[in-house]
Parts: C-alpha cells; structure tokens; sequence
C-alpha cells in the first residue's frame, strides 16, 4: 500500500508521466488506472477463452479459472436481473464493468507501489456521472416524454414545488456517489499506509484484510445504487 510522496511504480515511467502530465493527466493515477484497466482485460481475455470456442463448453467439475469467472460474472448478472428484471440484458455491460472497474481500482491500493485511483474525485465523479446518464436514458427509453412526469410529483398542481426538489435530488445523485466512494477509499487507504510506514510486516496485515473487504463493500454499495436507481427510472409506479 502506497503512502503519499513514497515509491510508486508510475515514477519509474517518466516519458510516459511527462507525457501525461503534459495533456493535464495525474500521471500517477493515470499509470495506476493503466494497469489496472490492462489487468482487466487479460483477465477477460484468459476467462472467456474457454466461451469463445466454436464448440459448447461443458462443465469440467473443476474450479479452474475459465468456470471461476463465469461464477462470477453470473451472479453480477442475476444481482442486475433481480433489481430491474429484463432490462438486465441492456445495461449488464455497464453494471458489470463498473463492478470490475471499481473493485480492482479499489483494491490496487494494497499492492505496495500503487495507489487506489478512486481515492481521486476527480474519478469518482466520472463513474457517479456515467451513473446519473444511465439511468435517465433507461428512463427516456423507457417512458418516453412521459418520464418527465417523474419530476412533477403526484399532483399537477404541486409541480412547482416538487420539480425543483426532484432536480436537485437527482443532480446531488451523482455527487454523493462520487464523495461516498472517494472518502471511503481515502481513509483505508490513509490508515493502511500509516500502519504500513509504522511497521512494514506483519502489523498491517489485518489491515490489508481490511482494505479487501473494503473494497468489496464500496463495489457493492456503488452498483446498488446504480441499480436503485435504474430500476426507479423506470418504475411505472409514479
């Protein structure tokens, strides 16, 4: 786990940090997300290997790699189905990136050298934005110009009222994603690297146990959320 100002493997990348920083890029966070989002697609590559063949492929009754990743990635799909039904098929590539994206930026953090991007706002906003348009074009999908209607409370005679409050209820959406994720990842990541500095082995062990479950639970509360919010976008109970 990567303390502030201490080693960090993008510093050995100095072309490609000049580079960055000279298009306005934190090279830091710009490397770490490299590697990760690189790390995600072997992992992809060597998990759907097995599915890409021309030939169905059967169950081996092994845990190998190939039967590991379709595990995962089935249960991230039934998670979606059960929140918003059979719009699961139309916003799975989503909701399953951002359950990959979010927990390896999450947990990099813990590899020595690496520092988590989403203790970075400036990429949780990205992701709670991504969110906020999501959910309203699967609402415009859904409903039409009648998804408006939403925004107008239960009665027309209180839209004046309610369309100011929905407003900023769904701009704060995004915003509050964002900050939830990037403070939350900012202080395990400040509290592992405090321990870390203090005693390099064993002592923060538990804390990178710590920093793993972390990591998961974050994942998780972002997708929830996301999907919360997809599934009341096209709620038709308004």
């Amino acid at each position: 786990m990567a303390a502030a100002n201490a080693f960090t493997w993008g510093s050995l990348l100095t072309p490609l940090s000049h580079t960055m920083e000279h298009y306005g890029v934190d090279s830091h966070m710009g490397i770490d997300l490299m590697f990760t989002s690189g790390l995600l697609m072997v992992l992809a590559y060597f998990g759907g290997k097995k599915f890409r063949k021309n030939q169905m492929a059967e169950p081996t009754g092994k845990l190998d790699f190939a039967t590991f990743f379709e595990i995962v990635i089935g249960g991230l799909y039934n998670f979606t189905k059960n929140s918003i039904g059979d719009k699961a098929k139309s916003v799975f590539f989503l909701t399953g990136t951002f359950a990959g994206f979010i927990f390896f930026n999450n947990a990099v953090g813990l590899i020595p050298g690496f520092n988590p991007p989403t203790d970075q706002f400036n990429t949780t906003i990205v992701l709670g934005l991504m969110t906020f348009i999501a959910y309203n074009v699967l609402g415009i999908r859904e409903h039409g110009f009648s998804y408006v209607k939403q925004f107008l409370g239960p009665a027309w005679y209180l839209a004046w009222l309610m369309l100011p409050i929905e407003l900023i209820s769904h701009i704060v959406r995004p915003i509050s994603l964002a900050l939830r994720l990037f403070g939350n990842i900012t202080g395990d990541h400040k509290v592992g690297g405090v321990f870390f500095g203090l005693a390099p082995l064993i002592v923060p062990l538990p804390f990178l146990g710590l920093g793993l479950f972390v990591a998961g639970i974050q994942t998780f509360v972002f997708l929830l959320l996301t999907l919360v919010y997809m599934q009341m976008a096209v709620s038709h109970d308004h």
